[in-house]
């Protein structure tokens, strides 16, 4: 028996579901809107959510990583009665179990239950501890220890591994965790794709010979041959020219290369890694990166997850992070003030671990002497927006010229707040852009009448893009 939650706005649907779980001896629970579906998950720590899209105070889909994150971690299918497949993509993409269009058949819905809990019976049964060295990785949770069980999985294998992550998110870091436990005895080589001149491509990667060129006045040990019996990292592999892909594409296939200049081919026993922020498969489609040689990179998908998905997780990142910046600089050790947390944990963090890295290093150093670090430390932009959600600022029902009014207010009292000292440009046109940007995503979704698709076309930006501006302002996709 398990604990099922249907969050549908539909009565009928919600009835239909619940009488179908009890039918197979699964206690149902239901909800008509986002907010109280959330209520009674925390409460009733379900094995499935059946989640509708369009609900009265918001948007399903962004919901699933936050039910994902619960201790619970439950399964989720979306239901929608709309078709729509940049939606699907998207629930997919957040750890979706399935994505359903109505209206569906009994029988369907009896075989999704029954397929989504034996799943979760058997991943559960099957989660065996494993001694995994995961130095650097500071987290815990649901979607954190699924990436770490997939690392315990594979790195002993020879398998290659795709790390698809934002900017930030540490797909370096998990890729040298991957390697530490794979038991390889050869190097950890990253290549940065993005930095290869394109003249020198083939003789950073495969070597040259005495001669090959002008100026190869010795002989070169290319990157792959470096990575012999260790593990080669192709970083921001999306960026890798499309003429080497060809040639890459048969070491792959063969292990063995051939230096420019050499007569005869070479062998290198490398484990491939690899990581992108970018998406290879609408770039195959564009024909700018080899469909063939993106089926051989993925054939184990590991996503980090973002660090707004992980707000838990940002005082063991703070403590962690704040210790190495002040032992690099050589300043006095420095506590975190709980404000200090609060206002860290109320960032959207666009650019995930990185940005706090960097964020924690400007505080730091721009008080050396002080034991302790609070929100003045901070730069203005995440000070503000911590003001601006003390404030209530960020409900959907408000005014933009009332939203923005206050926001201005809040800056002022900022600025009045440090006296004569103004902040630095780049941050006060940060502010004014953020301060813009979210108006205008105000007055678009009211203009649109909360329709999607409209706003969609409105703005000529797509779904995916939407809801992302939507979560980063607090934006609710109920009628505004």
């Amino acid at each position: 028996m398990a604990d099922i939650l249907i969050i549908d706005d539909d009565e009928l649907v919600r009835e239909l579901l619940a009488d179908k779980s009890r039918l197979l001896g699964h206690r149902p629970a239901a909800a008509g809107s986002l907010a109280d579906g959330l209520k009674m998950a925390e409460a009733v720590a379900p094995a499935l959510v059946f989640l509708d899209v369009r609900l009265p105070d918001g948007d399903g889909l962004s919901a699933i990583p936050r039910l994902r994150g619960m201790a619970a971690a439950p399964e989720v299918i979306i239901i929608t009665g709309m078709a729509e497949p940049e939606g699907a993509a998207m629930a997919i993409n957040s750890g979706a179990w399935d994505y359903l269009q109505k209206p569906f058949s009994t029988q369907e819905i009896s075989l999704q239950i029954r397929r989504a809990l034996d799943f979760r019976r058997r991943k559960a049964a099957g989660r065996t501890p494993v001694a995994l060295k995961r130095d650097g990785i500071i987290g815990a949770g649901p979607a954190m220890d699924e990436c770490l069980d997939l690392v315990a999985q594979v790195a002993a294998t020879e398998v290659p591994v795709f790390i698809f992550g934002e900017t930030g998110t540490g797909k370096e870091l998990f890729a040298r965790v991957i390697h530490e436990n794979s038991g390889r005895t050869g190097a950890f080589v990253v290549v940065d794709c993005a930095a290869l001149p394109e003249p020198l491509v083939e003789s950073i990667l495969f070597g040259h010979e005495r001669g090959a060129f002008t100026g190869a006045d010795r002989r070169h040990a290319g990157l792959i041959a470096q990575a012999d019996g260790g593990t080669l990292f192709l970083d921001e592999v999306g960026e890798l020219p499309l003429e080497i892909q060809r040639s890459f594409l048969r070491v792959l296939q063969e292990r063995r290369y051939r230096p420019v200049g050499a007569v005869q081919e070479r062998a290198s026993r490398f484990r491939l890694l690899s990581a992108t922020n970018r998406n290879l498969e609408a770039m195959a489609a564009e024909g700018v990166f080899r469909q063939d040689l993106l089926f051989r990179l993925r054939a184990v998908t590991l996503q980090p997850p973002p660090l707004r998905h992980r707000p838990h997780d940002i005082k063991a990142l703070t403590l962690h992070y704040l210790h190495q910046v002040c032992e690099r600089h050589d300043v006095k050790p420095k506590a975190a003030s709980p404000e200090l947390i609060e206002a860290l944990t109320a960032h959207q963090w666009p650019g995930n671990v990185r940005e706090l890295i960097h964020t924690l290093e400007k505080a730091a150093l721009s008080d050396p002497d002080s034991p302790t670090l609070y929100p003045f430390h901070l730069p203005n932009a995440i000070r503000i927006h911590h003001i601006q959600s003390a404030m209530g600022s960020g409900g959907p029902e408000q005014d933009p010229g009332r939203a923005a009014a206050e926001a201005r207010l809040a800056f002022d009292r900022y600025l009045r707040g440090r006296g004569p000292h103004l902040p630095p440009l780049k941050d006060f046109r940060e502010q004014i852009i953020q301060e813009a940007e979210r108006a205008y995503l105000i007055r678009l979704m009211a203009a649109a009448r909360n329709d999607l698709a409209q706003a969609c076309r409105v703005s000529g930006m797509s779904r995916p893009r939407i809801y992302a501006l939507l979560k980063k302002h607090g934006i609710s996709t109920r009628a505004v």
